[in-house]
């Protein structure tokens, strides 16, 4: 049953990151109010909330706290326990439910979600110890990538093969999981789509995204995508098929390759507003979060239409102090900081969005700007 949350209720957030933080902002502009569920005490989202309870994600009276003090409770990243998501959802209105979650938290039952929906995937084969991995290897081939089941982001949790003596080197990947070991395709691009869906069905796709990686980290994303407008439809139609087998609440990201030849194939999913949308808060007429807050919210969704190509480059640790210093050169950058206190290496600390009348003229920019040098 779809209820209509009006401003002035209360938002409850599980998980207190960026992507939290930036919700729980495009809620305030709409007049809710935040309370948030997270183990630190100062985080990105808990900075910006109302209520703040400070507890591990499965601890029963942290949860029954939550459902006490929130109208509609939703989550900003799927490694959430399950099993403590589904009590919430018998307690507490909780319209994207928890069964998107125990599917994407898996990829076994997140793969057989996205081929039940008629999309393609890679060949695989799952394992469920290293001695079935030796045995079945064979009707998948070389190269192919093995992965843990569950858990693994940014490149963890995977092992790539390209010959029978590279097999024990994914040895150590049964010690946390089953594992899918997939055939590798060589593609031409990774694209996502960020596709939102209310209680009534009614659904949307962010323009698509083309996605530049480095050491498994995401970098880039251009928007529009640099795409044929058949693999543009190609990649919104499956999204949406997904979406609608998974009887989607809410926010979920689809990442994709792009073939040599135009097709696609799906990588994985992720039941939440992602870093690949980051670059809607400038460059459409409806944020990822401000549409997440619609739809969980019981609200009419607004089709989503790009007001100006643009440029989302994430802020990692190491360019935190060069952003800084460079603040006076670069006065169209929008920039973000989520509020986290220590810039470690690698770790995503904030973006920036650049609004831009020629991709290629920016890709410049922002690599001449020195920030992003290794």
């Amino acid at each position: 049953m779809t209820k209509m949350i009006f401003p002035g209720q209360t938002i409850g957030i599980i998980g207190g990151g960026q992507l939290g933080r930036m919700m729980a902002l495009s809620a305030k502009e709409a007049g809710y109010k935040i309370a948030v569920l997270e183990p630190s005490m100062d985080s990105p989202c808990g900075q910006v909330a109302d209520i703040r309870i400070v507890a591990p994600y499965d601890d029963e009276a942290a949860l029954e706290e939550l459902a006490d003090v929130s109208d509609v409770i939703t989550f900003e990243f799927e490694n959430i326990d399950y099993e403590g998501l589904k009590r919430l959802a018998e307690i507490a209105y909780v319209p994207q439910g928890a069964e998107l979650v125990r599917i994407t938290q898996n990829r076994v039952t997140e793969k057989a979600a996205i081929v039940e929906a008629g999309c393609p995937v890679a060949p695989y084969i799952v394992a469920d110890d290293y001695d079935e991995l030796v045995n079945q290897i064979d009707k998948i081939g070389y190269p192919s990538i093995v992965k843990t089941s569950s858990g693994g982001y940014d490149g963890k949790g995977q092992q790539q093969l390209n010959s029978k003596e590279d097999l024990p080197l994914a040895k150590s990947l049964f010690e946390h999981s089953q594992c899918v070991a997939e055939r590798f395709i060589p593609f031409e691009k990774e694209i996502s789509v960020i596709v939102q869906r209310n209680g009534q069905g009614e659904t949307y796709c962010l323009p698509v995204g083309e996605n530049i990686h480095v050491h498994h980290i995401l970098h880039e994303t251009l928007v529009p995508a640099r795409i044929s407008g058949e693999t543009y439809n190609r990649a919104v139609e499956a999204a949406k098929k997904i979406a609608d087998r998974l009887e989607l609440v809410g926010t979920l990201a689809v990442e994709m390759f792009v073939l040599g030849n135009g097709e696609i194939i799906i990588n994985e999913l992720a039941p939440r507003p992602h870093n690949s949308g980051h670059y809607s808060i400038e460059a459409c007429n409806v944020s990822q979060f401000e549409q997440h807050i619609r739809a969980v919210c019981g609200w009419p969704l607004r089709v989503p239409k790009l007001l100006k190509p643009s440029i989302m480059v994430n802020i990692l640790g190491q360019h935190v102090m060069p952003l800084c210093n460079s603040i006076s050169k670069h006065a169209d950058w929008s920039i973000h900081l989520y509020g986290k206190t220590e810039a470690k290496v690698n770790r995503k600390m904030g973006h920036v969005t650049i609004l831009t009348d020629n991709i290629d003229d920016t890709l410049n920019e922002i690599e001449h700007s020195g920030i992003w040098s290794e």
